[in-house]
């Protein structure tokens, strides 16, 4: 028998097999839906695979869940993330992670993360589910934030909110911007 898999990836694993089985679609069918190759769906459920945040986002859309659903594991006691810890999924386009702090119960469908970036490239993501809105607020840098028709410049203590189930960026302007993302999912 081999040995469990690593948090996040035994998080991941189990909540797309959940998850795949309450909406009854078939591995194929799942991979077919989120534009994401079998095998790779296939590794992810087995708790071996290295998932990038646009491939989480594109099975949580093709799932109907948001993405929090994916990584964080239900727990009812108190809890706190240090810096630097905490379930971390990087981006394959820019050097941006984004680390979920707290997923909203189902009744509540809000999630919150910490976002750091770096300048270079640009982070791009598709719409997420329909009438989700996305939050922003920079703690530390200079961040361009938005859909791709009318991304805004944002600096510390600057907030900003817009659809997220648009296409949209994020592109850090300055070294070490970080920022609170706090996603809403009707």
């Amino acid at each position: 028998m081999s040995p469990e898999p690593a948090a996040p990836l035994g998080t991941i694993a189990a909540a797309l097999r959940r998850e795949r089985d309450r909406v009854g679609i078939s591995l194929t069918e799942l991979a077919r839906r989120a534009g994401v190759a079998k095998s790779t769906l296939s590794q992810l459920e087995s708790g071996t695979g290295n998932p990038s945040v646009e491939t989480l986002w594109a099975l949580g859309v093709a799932l109907g869940v948001p993405l929090s659903r994916l990584v964080e594991p239900a727990d009812d006691s108190v809890r706190v993330i240090r810096a630097g810890d905490g379930p971390q999924v990087r981006s394959e386009q820019a050097d941006a992670a984004g680390t979920l702090l707290s997923a909203g119960p189902a009744h509540l469908r809000r999630d919150i993360y910490l976002i750091e970036l770096e300048p270079g490239a640009i982070r791009a993501a598709d719409g997420h589910t329909p009438r989700s809105v996305e939050h922003v607020v920079v703690a530390a840098g200079r961040l361009r934030v938005g859909p791709e028709s009318g991304p805004v410049e944002l600096g510390p203590g600057d907030y900003a909110t817009f659809p997220g189930d648009a296409p949209h960026r994020y592109e850090a302007l300055a070294p070490g911007t970080l920022a609170v993302l706090i996603m809403e999912h009707p």
